[in-house]
Formats: structure tokens, sequence, C-alpha cells
């Protein structure tokens, strides 16, 4: 279809009927290199967006996150630049900018260090106070903290978290 329609930009789901999104993306970029492409799909996983990347596609953006940054997604592309998902923007970020004397982050969680800890504290049982005596930082930071692990994992209740915890090794049992 993109030989025949020729667009600016095509948008792409990862899992299709016919060609997945990465074949497909490799052939419209070989056949029509000034076609622009987005990945949309509801996967994430750090070695599948190397791939997208290394494809050609000029963006890979999560549907959970389509309805705050699809537009600006398509308005960056379109202007020839890229666009990442918030969660692999982050564990870029976390993978080349953090200082590398902090402790490891967990990349197949887009945890950055700072979430890790907390989740870690939290899931041994520790109060928001405590933790944010601990860390020297405020309540609301922690808060504000562990609103962001709860929602990146997905989790709805603490229990999720400390088996999360357990299973990630965060904890000693």
């Amino acid at each position: 279809m993109a030989k025949k329609l020729t667009p600016q930009l095509a948008i792409l789901d990862l899992t299709m009927p016919k060609m997945d999104g990465l074949e497909a993306t490799l052939q419209i970029r070989e056949a029509l290199p000034e076609i622009d492409v987005l990945i949309l799909t509801m996967h994430y996983d750090d070695e599948l967006a190397r791939g997208v990347l290394r494809s050609g596609a000029r963006g890979y953006i999560m549907k959970s996150d389509a309805e705050q940054e699809l537009l600006a997604a398509v308005d960056r592309i379109r202007h020839h630049g890229t666009f990442f998902t918030t969660r692999l923007a982050e564990t870029m970020r976390d993978m080349y900018v953090r200082d590398p004397s902090e402790e490891p982050i967990m990349p197949s969680t887009g945890l950055t260090p700072r979430e890790t800890e907390i989740a870690r504290l939290v899931a041994e049982g520790k109060t928001n106070k405590e933790v944010a005596d601990s860390l020297q930082v405020s309540i609301r930071t922690v808060e504000s903290h562990r609103n962001h692990v709860m929602r990146k994992l997905k989790f709805s209740s603490l229990p999720e978290l400390v088996k999360f915890a357990i299973r990630a090794h965060l904890v000693d049992l």
C-alpha cells in the first residue's frame, strides 16, 4: 500500500496479519526511504525497541501512551524528527545519561535507580515517612516515586509490588 499511496508518514502496528511491523518498516524504508514510519504497539521490550529503531522507524509509541503522545509523535516525525514513547525515552535516558557511580537500574522494568530503591524500601515494609527519612527527601517525593513505580509496572496493589520486589531480588526473604 505504501508504494501505491506514497504517504509522508506510515503508522504501523507491530502485530499485523500478513507481515509484522518490523518487516513492513524494512520494506517501506528500502523501497521508499522518504516515507517516515511510526510504530504504534502495545508491546514493550528493550530488545524489541532496538529492533524497531534498527528497522528505520522514526518513532515508537505505546498504545497506552497514545492518548497523550500520539499527536506530538506525529508532529515530530512529520518534521523528520524522532519520537520515543515515554517509557523508552526514560529507559534510554537512564541507560546513557545516568551517573556511572549510581547503582544499576533495572532496564527491563523502566525503573530509575531512585524508583528501584523506593520499591525496595516499600517492599521491606517501610512507611512513606520512613522511606522519606532514610533517603532525606519529602514524603510527597516518596509518594510521587511510588506512584510512578506502580504506574510503570501496571500494579494496582501493594502486594503486587512486594511480589515483584521478591522476584527481582530487591529484598531478601
